[in-house]
């Protein structure tokens, strides 16, 4: 099997995570309406001993968007063995979509899918293109490539999987600099579609994966130069992207999508108090 396209995910932690999401619904008073996986294994590297990192998108009854003081809009479990579970308030994500944030972009890109309401999901997956900044995703992966590389692959031994927490963002941003739209989640899928022309440079990420799904995560190495010369040059000068930004939008179809929401969970809390 190619390492690049393995994605693991074990039954019994899916169980797990399901079963979190249930106690967090009764303890908090609230729907989740989409859950992912948005660490390495949705990108398709996860080391033996890697976090599961759960992220979801949850909403309160309407009395919590009718009080005067702003509330608290994100859950966060305590990292627990290997569960790292958070989510975000469905008015937050919808604020942060508004605002062409890339990270709920690339919960809603997971190849890996916990829960899902179907019908959030689509009409949230046919806004999202509409509120997406190109530009704004371009800088957002390109400085967080340039950020990793200089905090931790300037020694002649580094921590092995840095190399790929700067190829995935720096082949994201390349993605979008080409005019591709949205960036896929999986590293595979970047690697195929923007390095097929440089055996080399994909023998030697081939080798690295590799070495990390098979090691621990804070495994140290010698640098890679095949990797370690194509990132240097890449990060060699900052070019402006086309002008590709998105065009004006509306954010009262955001408005609706929540007050549909909100609307949605006032109908199943009535249900369940209704007497059989």
């Amino acid at each position: 099997m190619d390492t690049r396209f393995a994605h693991p995910l074990d039954e019994s932690v899916r169980q797990r995570v399901l079963h979190e999401l249930q106690v967090i619904e009764a303890r908090h008073a609230v729907r989740v309406l989409f859950a992912c996986e948005s660490g390495s294994r949705a990108w398709g590297f996860a080391s033996p001993d890697s976090d599961y990192d759960v992220r979801f998108v949850y909403v309160h009854e309407s009395e919590w968007y009718l009080r005067v003081e702003p509330q608290r809009d994100v859950i966060e479990l305590p990292i627990s063995d290997e569960l790292d579970i958070s989510g975000w308030e469905l008015r937050k994500a919808l604020q942060l979509l508004n605002r062409s944030n890339p990270t709920l972009f690339e919960w809603l890109a997971s190849p890996l899918v916990y829960r899902s309401e179907p019908d959030w999901v689509e009409q949230v997956s046919v806004l999202a293109p509409c509120f997406y900044s190109s530009s704004k995703g371009y800088w957002h992966y390109r400085s967080m490539a340039k950020k990793n590389f200089r905090g931790y692959l300037q020694g002649e031994t580094v921590r092995l999987k840095k190399y790929l927490y700067v190829l995935r963002p720096l082949l994201a941003a390349q993605w979008i600099e080409s005019g591709r739209g949205i960036p896929p989640m999986r590293f595979a899928t970047l690697v195929d579609a923007l390095l097929a022309d440089q055996p080399a440079l994909c023998a030697e990420i081939d080798a690295l994966l590799a070495r990390k799904m098979a090691a621990s995560e804070g495994e140290y190495g010698a640098r890679m130069p095949c990797i370690h010369d194509w990132i240097a040059s890449q990060l060699a000068e900052d070019v402006e992207p086309p002008d590709f930004d998105r065009p004006p939008t509306d954010s009262a179809r955001l408005d609706a999508l929540l007050w549909q929401q909100v609307s949605g969970m006032n109908e199943s809390m009535l249900r369940l108090v209704e007497p059989a």
